[in-house]
């Protein structure tokens, strides 16, 4: 796996590339960018790959290729992933994998066929302190979990790179959406860990604009309920995590976690560079399990599903909104492999 095609240099060139040039199983062979200042700048961190100004100029003169790593505006994933897909290339793509579920679905369709693994960049699961968390979950220490509440605080969008549109979150016809497009496949897929099923009924408490500055959603689950709310509007930037389970309970605020079980209560730090926003030191962890799925064979993988029951949450919420806020049935698609 060792020819890797990037598409989009903002995130990648922050996140992913850092990690590429550490192992020594990954070779980066060529760059697509529009943004020809982005292109020189992955020009000088990788002289010896191949540039090109359209993915599709790339694909047409690169032959030899393992995978492409997607990491444009969201407007963009599913048209890049669908002509990866259809040459026999594997594709890694950064959240959310697309921006309607029709699109998501397509994924699905063309992974099968071609044979070829599409794998989300979920990389929330891969810091340390959730992974903790999880760990918590297994060990029985706080029971069953039977509500979460995931709140992430922003002071505003994130930004892109002053070469090109940097308020492009602020565009639906590149973003998809506001905070629920942008940051809502990290709340829902770990909910979906943490309590272990997928939910059945949204509840959206926040009215709709062209992109959404807030969040506020209730998700109903076979074995519990789970409240996200989301914010580009706060004062400061964080994230508070809470899981409630029969016999005890785990509030993560950042690095920091607090333990009570059987009444007992135990605190302590793990480090996970929450404040880092290219979440560098959490990537190798999940390129690992992307070679595992190619090495597998596992092309409809558990992630792919999840990150299409994702978008059917954010497209939901988004109808909920619409409709005054009402809660509204989820009929998630479990896609077997």
């Amino acid at each position: 796996m060792k020819g890797v095609a990037v598409a989009g240099n903002f995130i990648s060139a922050k996140g992913h590339l850092p990690a590429y040039q550490k192992r020594d199983d990954v070779e980066i062979v060529a760059f697509a960018d529009v943004c020809p200042a982005r292109l020189e700048a992955a020009r000088a961190a990788s002289p010896k790959a191949r540039f090109y100004e359209t993915f599709e100029e790339l694909l047409a003169s690169e032959r030899e290729l393992d995978f492409v790593d997607i990491a444009t505006p969201p407007a963009f994933h599913a048209r890049i992933a669908l002509a990866a897909l259809a040459r026999g290339v594997h594709v890694l793509c950064e959240k959310p994998l697309t921006t309607t579920v029709a699109e998501a679905r397509s994924l699905v369709d063309a992974a099968r066929a071609h044979r070829r693994v599409v794998f989300p960049a979920h990389n929330y699961k891969h810091a340390p302190v959730v992974k903790f968390a999880q760990e918590v979950i297994r060990s029985g220490r706080i029971g069953t979990v039977r509500a979460v509440t995931l709140n992430t605080f922003r002071t505003t969008h994130a930004k892109g790179v002053k070469e090109w549109k940097t308020d492009w979150r602020r565009d639906k016809t590149l973003a998809g959406g506001g905070i629920a497009m942008d940051h809502g496949s990290h709340s829902f897929y770990l909910t979906f860990a943490w309590l272990g099923s997928l939910p059945t009924k949204t509840l959206t408490l926040d009215r709709q604009w062209n992109t959404e500055d807030n969040l506020n959603c209730v998700l109903t689950f076979p074995t519990g309920f789970a409240h996200t709310f989301l914010t580009w509007t706060a004062g400061v930037r964080k994230v508070v995590y809470t899981l409630q389970g029969t016999e005890g309970a785990l509030v993560i605020d950042d690095d920091d976690w607090e333990l009570t079980a059987k009444g007992e209560v135990s605190r302590g730090v793990i480090e996970s560079d929450w404040m880092d926003a290219s979440h560098t030191r959490w990537f190798n962890s999940l390129f690992d399990q992307f070679r595992e799925a190619v090495s597998k064979g596992d092309f409809v993988n558990r992630e792919l599903r999840e990150a299409v029951a994702c978008i059917q949450i954010i497209e939901t919420a988004y109808r909920s909104s619409a409709e005054g806020c009402r809660e509204l049935p989820l009929q998630m698609e479990v896609t077997a492999p």
